[in-house]
């Protein structure tokens, strides 16, 4: 490890609504050559449950991959595939929209503990695979391996990837992506290799850091930090200790023509695509 990934910017997540109404916090939402190939970061985090109990009512998908991730509270899911259950604190839904697929997440409400928090992720697909059949994952907390580093001062959940031989459970992803809960202690550090070439981000959950070795700002909870090229990364920490998403994957270089729930490469494709979904011919694989 000789090239320490620098940060080329930190951006504080904006408050904003998505579904039927839901308040969330976007991280980004547009497509960008140092994010490629992700395109979408929101958190949901609250505990009124009128900021969120709205939900996402039945909406299509095409083209894309997208990665919930909850931390706190239920939510229900349902989609065109016939899949449907409940995913909870720990849990992971990893949905790989493809050729299409319609699907609705929709919080539940719990009486005793109103708190909501989680993320969605969206991650693009190359145009060779952005109309492969639709497939869905769901994790439960205990298939997430976690691994404590320095000590016990670091603790890594591990949701795709790898880490001192240690994999993810979701593998056979064409961007390569790596998705990491990183928890460091006070006065501890964390230093990751990740292979050049590769774009990568963190996003911070709770408390504050260091993002990299000049230690010039300290980075608070709810900021994406985008980062330069480089082998590898180095959080640490001084007097607080820091929770954040790692996440990193190959870029596609590919043109992007996103309207809402669908991306695709070409504004003609865009147009078919929402033209099938009009007249109900969507759906390629049952």
């Amino acid at each position: 490890m000789d090239k320490i990934r620098k940060i080329r910017v930190t951006l504080k997540s904006r408050p904003t609504f998505e579904g039927a109404g839901v308040r969330l916090k976007r991280a980004f939402g547009y497509a960008d050559s140092s994010l490629d190939p992700f395109l979408l970061l929101d958190d949901f985090h609250s505990d009124d449950p009128r900021d969120y109990m709205a939900g996402f009512p039945w909406h299509p998908h095409r083209g894309i991959e997208t990665i919930t991730y909850m931390l706190h509270g239920r939510v229900e899911h349902g989609d065109s595939l016939g899949n449907g259950g409940v995913i909870e604190a720990g849990d992971v839904q990893w949905m790989t929209a493809g050729s299409g697929i319609i699907h609705q997440e929709m919080p539940k409400k719990d009486k005793n503990d109103t708190l909501l928090w989680g993320f969605q992720l969206w991650a693009n697909l190359p145009a060779s695979h952005k109309m492969m059949d639709p497939r869905y994952r769901e994790l439960k907390a205990s298939q997430i391996p976690e691994i404590t580093l320095n000590d016990d001062k670091v603790k890594v959940k591990i949701i795709s990837g790898e880490l001192n031989g240690v994999k993810g459970p979701v593998q056979d992803i064409i961007t390569n992506p790596e998705y990491l809960d990183v928890k460091i202690n006070a006065h501890s550090e964390f230093i990751h290799t990740i292979r050049e070439g590769y774009n990568v981000f963190a996003y911070t959950i709770e408390g504050k850091g260091y993002f990299d070795d000049i230690k010039g700002e300290l980075v608070e909870k709810e900021t994406l930090i985008i980062y330069r090229d480089g082998d590898h990364v180095k959080i640490s920490t001084e007097n607080e200790g820091v929770r954040f998403l790692l996440v990193s994957g190959k870029p596609l270089k590919e043109p992007v023509a996103w309207r809402g729930p669908i991306v695709m490469n070409t504004d003609e494709e865009l147009q078919i695509a929402f033209n099938e979904y009009q007249s109900g011919t969507f759906i390629k694989h049952q």
